[in-house]
């Protein structure tokens, strides 16, 4: 398609007929991966006489081409973009970026970007080159820097070796842009393109530094020339000619932009490479050098620039948030602290505190618009531009490192506040100041917690200037007194109607006629309901509590709000049984509604897919809350199949883990699986098959259940035929050389679930998957997956002893299989612990499987061979039993612990330990395993085995495992072992003979200790059966 041909059909994409546009659309989707193409788009961008819609169309279609087709991600598929092309582009695009107006410079940026991501250095080496012509040309400059911006972008978060062409980027620009920015910087009265070109600078100098400082500036001479210059703009004023009066465009403006910038830089330099505790040995130097002749003198600044605050003048929101950054960071260092000390009073009365007060920006928000108040309410990347949570972090951290002198006078200040408010008339009371008290209460909840003599007042403090905000006319202070509360509501009051009137007051707050307050009050109700002791002062009002809950939920999508719901869901368990069909569908239905909104706005924040992955985890909360009321989950199905249809798909890979858990529990808990949920077996091996090889652990969990829940229907279907669906995808996945012995661990766990469950019904199946796991198990390096590949082969023995044995036989691989097996269970640690087989589940799954060859007659199994099984066997036997007795015993003591556990005793001693364990770097991993039950409850958990890293590295013999039911549980090792010795001293007493005169003396008293053993199971089982019985 020749240029002019081109600009008509770029002029129609651009028709109001709806035929005409998608003409034109399917036109240009037709040429253009024509040669050429991408070189007359860029030729009609750049053409001024041409309408500039026309050149817009243009730009779009050429960056989003750029974008899909510069470099395919797949480094299998073809090249769109000819080498002719592209590097007629890259020869002319650059010289393009001055020529173009602002509009469609962000679009040629972006396509600059791709390229450079792409090409820089291998395919553009020319690229460093036109950059430093082009910063010596006084017209090129503005084209230089912005391509220099977008190549330095392109190393600001690469390390080490990656970062390498940055330096030589540094070493051949920056003498030259240093003096570029001395020249910019000294012009009197600059316009306000000068800003564009120095905020140009600071972002190519911030993406040079921000993980390394670069060699050349090393030099103490070349850092403080530059340092001088950051330092002359962060105290000249900002032009007063040129603002905009609009707030909004007046935080953009150029010269404001320039000193965000600047601000930036300098508080990386100082949190990063300033501070003498983080720096590697080899930095002190530098670090010593910025605090000495640069931070007292920064500090100074930007205490100069606060004053606008106490004065009324203008200053972004962003500059303050990076200001007070710089301030909190230096409360804890001695010299600054003490530079601030004289003035410390102005500035936490006269700047710090003003910001912590309702505003006039916060008054017409909340009138205007108070969904949006919300969400930057509850937003955290609002947080990091807000001057307000700024100023918080501040008295946070001046009352934690140096409380001894500030905390008693902020609180004499917070308290003096509420005198003057309780004092004055309405028409004059100090409400804002009254909403920033609270804020500050709020804000040192934890440090007033522990402190005395504030730990002691705080009740009354509530009850006195708190509580009676509930009822006050003005609805911010309503919000902040719900949001004070919910701070508090785990403090021990004397009183407990006072905490019974602060809830109920909260619950009302639901019913509130402003939002911000309804959201506030639902969010402080979570921690009342956290803390309640006697539940019987909700559990008459929750019916209507839900029912406000779910009016909120309808007009505000925010994950926060569903974790209240989980909080509610929690504390009353199978209470919530007559609620959990509603939940469900209230909680389906705002699960769509953040669906439809994200569908509907691409670029809309991340609160609906947060709100949306909340809705599907409560539901999970609720599944498991009713998990003893199979009946729920019949009228539960038809509300959660629609979800778990179409997030099954590749729609659903933001929710995926969710969506599993759902599908876990519904096919768990019911008491059959619906034929409507076999539906989604094939959407699940399609996705796994496909994409979803990182959630291969999750996708067994209801796989299992399919399997050990629905076992008939698993062997008789053969439309579709589950069974080679199975086989299809594990034998992919295992015999894939790509894969890592980690990701397949999922499929010999699913092996075991079909030999163990489909016992005599999958014989055709034993040959295939045995030939499979040998071939994987030759290949595993990793001890945890040979473990695995080793129980499948231990499943098959049990499954049917005769025909594996046949079937290793025929494979030519039996002496090599023992070989492994043998060695692996003879393999210890230099604790003494065994290397393999670590957990119950695993000793007995060989157990089981070894025993079964027992069984096998003289001319299966000869004699030596025997000998070894049974030494074997016993010796696993042996271990099983102190395995488990061990573990009762831990069990015990661990119930004995929890009978005099008080959650409200803190002990101070084990609160320094976790601290201590914190700051070695150890994780409370115990927590995590806590929060985890309740999928450790499904039968199907990981088949009840730990992730390979914790088998791999723990000494630890006598780990639990996760509790989790298979056919084997029915089993008693000791009780199939003696009955199979039996057997076979019936069938041949000689054979039986002359393996007991081969025992050592040890091993004659092992097997007649598990004999014995095997009689006292006999016994317990039986008395188990009774007590079962008379319980039902």
């Amino acid at each position: 398609m020749d240029l002019p041909s081109l600009a008509v059909v770029l002029r129609a994409a651009l028709s109001h007929v709806p035929e005409e546009r998608k003409a034109a659309e399917e036109s240009l989707n037709q040429f253009q991966y024509t040669p050429q193409h991408l070189v007359r788009l860029l030729q009609i961008i750049v053409d001024g006489s041409c309408d500039l819609a026309v050149r817009q169309v243009a730009s779009i279609h050429f960056k989003n081409f750029v974008a899909k087709n510069w470099s395919p991600n797949d480094p299998e598929e073809s090249q769109k973009v000819s080498e002719s092309d592209k590097s007629m582009v890259r020869e002319n695009i650059l010289g393009f970026i001055v020529q173009v107006p602002p509009l469609l410079r962000a679009q040629l940026g972006e396509s600059i970007k791709t390229i450079i991501h792409s090409d820089y250095p291998e395919q553009w080496p020319s690229l460093l080159h036109w950059v430093t012509h082009n910063l010596e040309s006084e017209n090129q400059i503005f084209g230089a820097l912005y391509v220099l911006r977008v190549l330095s972008r392109k190393y600001e978060f690469k390390s080490e070796e990656d970062r390498i062409p940055l330096f030589h980027i540094v070493e051949e620009t920056f003498p030259r842009l240093l003096s570029i920015f001395a020249k910019l910087v000294e012009i009197v009265n600059p316009p306000i393109e000068v800003a564009d070109l120095i905020k140009l600078i600071c972002k190519i100098f911030w993406s040079s530094i921000y993980l390394e400082i670069p060699k050349q500036l090393f030099d103490p001479i070349v850092f403080n020339a530059w340092m001088s210059l950051f330092i002359n703009l962060l105290e000249r004023p900002v032009p007063v000619d040129g603002q905009p009066l609009d707030a909004e465009i007046r935080k953009s403006w150029g010269w404001w932009k320039v000193k965000k910038w600047t601000i930036h830089i300098l508080n990386r330099l100082y949190t990063r490479f300033g501070d003498m505790k983080l720096q590697k040995p080899e930095s002190k130097a530098f670090a010593q050098m910025f605090q000495k002749n640069y931070a007292g003198r920064i500090l100074g600044c930007h205490l100069q620039l606060l004053n606008a605050i106490r004065t009324g003048d203008y200053l972004p929101d962003r500059v303050i948030n990076l200001i007070l950054q710089y301030v909190t960071n230096s409360v804890t260092k001695n010299s600054m602290y003490q530079m601030m000390q004289p003035q410390i009073d102005v500035i936490l009365f006269q700047i710090i505190f003003p910001l912590m007060c309702f505003n006039d920006n916060d008054q017409k928000l909340w009138d205007e618009d108070p969904h949006e108040y919300v969400r930057k309410g509850y937003d955290i990347i609002e947080d990091l531009y807000s001057p307000r949570t700024a100023a918080m972090d501040f008295v946070s951290e001046l009352v934690r490192k140096r409380g001894k002198s500030n905390l008693q006078k902020f609180i004499h200040f917070i308290v003096d506040i509420f005198r003057r408010y309780d004092e004055a008339s309405v028409g004059v009371k100090p409400y804002r100041q009254k909403d920033g008290a609270l804020l500050a209460i709020g804000t040192l909840c934890d440090k007033l917690k522990q402190t005395d003599p504030y730990k002691a007042e705080l009740e009354r403090m509530l009850v006195q200037h708190v509580f009676p905000e509930f009822n006050s006319h003005v609805g911010h202070l309503r919000a902040k007194a719900a949001w004070v509360a919910g701070q508090y509501a785990h403090i021990s009051f004397s009183d407990q109607d006072n905490f019974r009137k602060a809830m109920h007051c909260i619950v009302s707050g639901m019913r509130d006629p402003d939002l911000p307050v309804r959201v506030d009050s639902v969010f402080a109700l979570r921690s009342f309901v956290e803390a309640c002791k006697d539940l019987n002062e909700i559990r008459p009002i929750l019916p209507q509590l839900l029912d406000e809950f779910f009016k909120l939920m309808n007009e505000v999508e925010n994950e926060d709000l569903v974790f209240t719901l989980e909080t509610i869901v929690d504390k009353f368990g199978e209470e919530m049984a007559p609620y959990a069909l509603g939940l469900c569908q209230n909680l389906a239905a705002a699960f769509w509604r953040c669906m439809v909104s994200q569908e509907a706005d691409d670029e809309a924040d991340d609160s609906g897919a947060l709100a949306a992955v909340g809705c599907l985890r409560a539901i999970s909360t609720i599944l498991e809350s009713v998990s003893s009321l199979p009946h729920l989950f019949i009228q539960i199905e038809p509300t959660m199949l629609p979800i778990m249809r179409r997030m099954l798909t590749s729609d659903g890979q933001d929710v995926y883990e969710e969506v599993l858990e759902i599908v876990s529990y519904m096919t768990f808990f019911s008491p059959s699986i619906s034929l409507d949920m076999w539906s989604l077996w094939p959407l699940m091996m399609e996705a796994l098959n496909d994409w979803a090889i990182d959630f291969f652990e999750n996708i067994l969990v209801p796989l299992d259940n399919y399997i050990s829940r629905g076992t008939d229907h698993f062997l008789a279907c053969k439309d579709p035929d589950y069974q080679q669906s199975l086989w299809n995808a594990l034998s992919t996945i295992m015999m894939d050389k790509n894969m890592e012995d980690s990701d397949i661990e999922p499929a010999p766990k699913l092996i075991e679930v079909v030999f163990q469950n489909c016992k005599s019904h999958v014989d055709q199946w034993v040959e295939p998957y045995l030939r499979l796991t040998i071939d994987r198990l030759r290949r595993a390096q990793k001890p945890y997956l040979k473990c695995l590949l080793i129980q499948v082969i231990a499943n098959a023995f049990y499954y049917n002893p005769s025909l594996t044995l046949a079937t290793l036989h025929k494979l030519g691989v039996v002496t090599e299989i023992f070989d492994l097996w043998f060695a692996m269970l003879e393999q210890v640690k230099k604790s003494g612990f065994r290397a393999n087989f670590k957990r119950e589940h695993d000793k007995k799954v060989c157990c089981l499987g070894l025993t079964s060859l027992i069984s096998l007659p003289a001319d299966h199994i000869p004699g030596d061979a025997l000998n070894r099984i049974f030494r074997a066997t016993l010796d696993l036997l042996v271990a099983y039993k102190e395995q488990v007795a061990e573990s009762k015993k831990q069990d015990d003591a661990d119930a004995d612990d929890m009978d005099g556990f008080d959650a409200d005793e803190e002990d101070d001693d084990e609160e320094e330990e976790v601290e201590s364990d914190k700051e070695m770097g150890l994780d409370n991993e115990d927590a995590d395993e806590v929060n985890s039950l309740h999928l450790q409850k499904l039968a199907t958990e990981a088949r009840g085995f730990q992730p390979a890293d914790e088998y791999d590295d723990s000494d630890d013999d006598f780990s639990d495992d996760e509790e989790m039911q298979s056919p084997i549980d029915e089993v008693d090792p000791f009780i199939l072992f003696v009955e199979t010795v039996q057997g076979l001293q019936a069938s041949d007493p000689a054979r039986f003979q002359n393996l007991m005169q081969t025992l050592d003396f040890r091993y004659q008293a092992l097997a007649s200790g598990i004999a014995q053993h095997a009689d006292e199971r006999r016994v317990e089982i039986e008395k188990e059966k009774l007590e079962k019985a008379s319980a039902q």
